[in-house]
């Protein structure tokens, strides 16, 4: 993923939420920014689970799973 489909991504997002907000988790700011954090604090088992190795830095294909996770992550 390169910086123009994280952008896509983003709006895909922003679509998603309007068209369907139930489906969201954490359909609030606040709420998403805080399992933002958290998803982002735990992705090492994401990976793990995974059987890949944790980056050492993130790439624009991570923080596209980085933020499709805070929109379900509890």
């Amino acid at each position: 993923m390169n910086r123009l489909e994280l952008a896509d991504l983003i709006d895909h997002l922003r679509d998603s939420l309007n068209r369907d907000p139930e489906s969201w988790e954490n359909p609030d700011l606040d709420r998403f920014l805080d399992a933002l954090a958290a998803w982002t604090r735990d992705m090492d088992g994401w990976f793990t689970n995974r059987g890949e190795p944790v980056p050492e830095r993130p790439s624009w294909e991570l923080f596209g799973h980085m933020l499709l996770a805070a929109r379900i992550y509890e």
